[in-house]
């Protein structure tokens, strides 16, 4: 039977009118979280860094727990900064915590990223030796055994310190090995000495190593600097997601920075199976701010374009490296505006000493 026009007209009218009323329901989308070292024992957490805290304190999570089509997917790599950028290559990450040296490389490599903002900047790096190594200073590591994984940032930091006392990667024999690897072999003396943090000052704790040097308390230069980076693509095609991103992370630091929240902070990052007791020897003397800022200011840059020079020099890099437009600041501006803390945090020159100071 055959309705009749009016009938036909009221009939798609109805329809047209249910399809723009109905709710636009968004589609599912997963965001893939690298972070370029990995707990104790595998565990999928780490320690020392405001982008631990994330992680740890669920702050991403949280900042999209009234969005059910979006889910947050934390990925932990052993392999550290070099297997980050593997991921990168392969479109497996949306964003990744990661050292300066790797994502030089991987910028060097053509992998299209974008520095978001700092964390775990400022890092100190730590010398510890063997038991009966006789080793005193960084000069008489001349012809020994010394562990440090390579393509991380503890490797370029380690070169920086070689140099300042007269050495080379020539004049020591490189053991390549991750931190459990490197755990293993100082304690059984199979190397002579190593470069790295916690998992060191752990090992001296309990009395089978000596830590003999740390940057802490030195040139801020021959420190480690670390950051959020987000894939280029995803950025330009998700710019508000990647701004609550931003948000989340910036959140952290602020409750990573605040003195009165050090050992909930310490408690927090123990999910790694680092002991607290070897987090706040790792933040003694240091203000929690000053570790955990977020900011891209002229220090962090200034020290990101040595990297990139020294990286090549050391032959760890091939070609130049250019940062220019890498720096994305305009998502942490926000940020900052968006949460009252344009003036949390100080900012450094690119000398170490605070700006206005």
């Amino acid at each position: 039977m055959k309705l009749p026009q009016f009938t036909r007209r009221a009939v798609m009218a109805a329809f047209a009118f249910s399809v723009l009323a109905a709710p636009a329901f968004a589609e599912p989308l997963t965001i893939n979280v690298g972070y370029a070292a990995i707990g104790l024992d595998s565990r999928p957490y780490a320690e020392g860094t405001s982008a631990a805290t994330a992680r740890a304190g669920e702050f991403l999570e949280k900042e999209f727990a009234n969005d059910p089509d979006v889910k947050i997917e934390w990925f932990f790599f052993k392999g550290a900064g070099p297997a980050v950028n593997e991921a990168f290559a392969n479109n497996q990450l949306d964003f990744a915590y990661q050292g300066d040296l790797p994502s030089l490389i991987g910028r060097a490599n053509g992998l299209k990223t974008k520095y978001l903002l700092a964390s775990g900047a400022r890092k100190p790096l730590y010398l510890a030796v063997a038991k009966d190594s006789g080793i005193k200073s960084v000069a008489d590591l001349k012809g020994k055994k010394v562990a440090y994984q390579r393509g991380t940032n503890g490797h370029l930091a380690a070169i920086k310190i070689l140099e300042a006392n007269g050495l080379t990667e020539k004049d020591i024999q490189v053991i390549n090995l991750d931190s459990a690897g490197t755990v293993a072999a100082l304690t059984s003396q199979d190397i002579d000495a190593a470069f790295g943090d916690t998992a060191l000052i752990n090992l001296a704790a309990n009395g089978n190593a000596k830590v003999i040097y740390t940057t802490k308390g030195d040139d801020p230069r021959f420190g480690r600097n670390a950051g959020i980076i987000g894939r280029e693509d995803f950025i330009d095609k998700h710019p508000e997601i990647t701004q609550r991103i931003v948000d989340a992370f910036v959140k952290a630091a602020q409750w990573s920075s605040d003195e009165p929240n050090r050992a909930a902070l310490f408690e927090l990052w123990h999910k790694s199976g680092t002991p607290v007791p070897i987090l706040e020897d790792y933040f003694s003397n240091d203000t929690l701010a000053y570790r955990n800022s977020p900011l891209i200011d002229d220090l962090l840059v200034s020290q990101y374009e040595e990297q990139a020079i020294k990286a090549k020099e050391f032959g760890l890099i091939r070609r130049d490296v250019s940062t220019q437009g890498w720096f994305e600041p305009k998502y942490l501006k926000a940020s900052l505006e968006k949460l009252n803390l344009q003036n949390f945090w100080q900012s450094y020159g690119s000398n170490g000493k605070p700006l206005g100071s």
